[in-house]
């Protein structure tokens, strides 16, 4: 039955310029989209979304080759339980606006010491992320794929965070992302990741707003 499943999902549902997009890319591409708009409009629904859409995925891209991607979907869908915990019962050690401590937790922006530490944590992630795809997963795009790897886990944090800045980093990741699936011909992918980066630049606009 299991193998039966399996053949169904990767069997193709449609062709776009002549590649296929399998069953299995369909329907993790529909709940990623879902998830993303979720986290646009702070429904904290959108975590379950995205722990199904993340198990998809990780199995999509484990298909396709991409192992960096693979793994960061795998860690996708472990955060997404945190970031949804954080959504309901999080709190902050001081609210940057009142000063109060323990505060509900709410859209908030890094200090400048917090920005320099995210772009650190980012380059050191990435080192390390493409030295393991080319050495243990030998990916055939090490530097691209753990460029991706690391800012999607960095990004990922800052949303469950709450973080204003999740969504700057993710039009970069979004937008190495569709290069990345374009040379990988996966069609479909590569036009959720650019419905993605748009979404991406609209949760920036309307958490800017929200925080202010």
């Amino acid at each position: 039955m299991g193998s039966a499943n399996e053949l169904w999902l990767l069997q193709g549902a449609f062709t776009v310029l002549n590649v296929p997009v399998t069953w299995l890319e369909l329907i993790a591409f529909t709940l990623a989209l879902a998830n993303i708009v979720c986290n646009v409009l702070e429904i904290h629904w959108g975590f379950a979304l995205s722990l199904l859409a993340s198990g998809l995925y990780a199995w999509f891209f484990a298909h396709s080759g991409i192992w960096g991607e693979a793994s960061v979907n795998v860690f996708f869908a472990l955060i997404a339980l945190w970031g949804w915990w954080q959504w309901l019962y999080g709190r902050r050690n001081r609210d940057p606006y009142s000063g109060r401590s323990r505060q509900p937790l709410r859209v908030a922006s890094l200090a400048t010491r917090g920005r320099l530490a995210l772009v650190a944590v980012w380059a050191v992630l990435w080192l390390l992320c493409a030295w393991a795809l080319q050495h243990i997963a030998h990916s055939t795009v090490p530097w691209w794929d753990g460029f991706v790897t690391a800012g999607s886990i960095v990004g990922a944090v800052l949303l469950g965070r709450k973080f204003i800045e999740n969504w700057p980093v993710w039009v970069v990741v979004n937008t190495v992302s569709i290069g990345l699936f374009w040379y990988k011909e996966l069609l479909l992918t590569t036009v959720l990741y650019a419905i993605l980066w748009t979404l991406a630049w609209i949760g920036w606009s309307r958490w800017h707003r929200i925080r202010i």
